[in-house]
């Protein structure tokens, strides 16, 4: 599979991997596993998806949010595999956290926004597992932030 090739497809591109905010590493293998560390709505070296979600930022801005967080994390995924992506298998579990009003309870519709890119660009082997949760807040003041473990041969 060219995954950059189905993204421009869909008008989407894979920009450089964002680099960590803090102290830890973009991603860890351990057997077939990759962990993706958590990924931030920026782009371009912005944040697209600032604020709280159900006051400040509408849902639609954040699920939007939610699909670039997808897009950085495939960023770091195509970094980790050197661009070689017939060593993907599939993705296993997407965590999304929403910075959430209080009473907010669309959680799962922001993370939608990722996970339907996922299905989008890799059929079933973008299917996947998968927590949606509100916190109060994220860093830098994003909107959502998603991690995603993926399966690699």
């Amino acid at each position: 599979m060219d995954l950059h090739e189905k993204l421009g497809r869909l008008g989407l591109e894979l920009s450089a991997a964002p680099k960590p905010v803090a102290a830890y590493v973009p991603a860890v293998r351990s057997g077939g596993l990759l962990f993706v560390s958590g990924q931030l709505p920026m782009r371009g070296g912005e944040l697209i998806a600032a604020g709280v979600v159900g006051s400040a930022v509408s849902v639609e801005r954040a699920a939007e949010g939610a699909r670039q967080c997808v897009l950085n994390a495939l960023a770091v995924v195509d970094g980790q595999i050197g661009g070689d992506w017939s060593v993907f298998n599939k993705v296993v579990r997407l965590g999304v956290f929403v910075a959430s009003a209080d009473g907010f309870t669309e959680q799962s519709v922001v993370a939608n926004g990722a996970s339907e890119l996922l299905v989008e660009v890799f059929g079933e082997a973008g299917r996947h597992s998968r927590a949606a949760v509100g916190v109060n807040a994220l860093p830098l003041g994003a909107s959502v932030e998603v991690e995603l473990v993926a399966e690699l041969l």
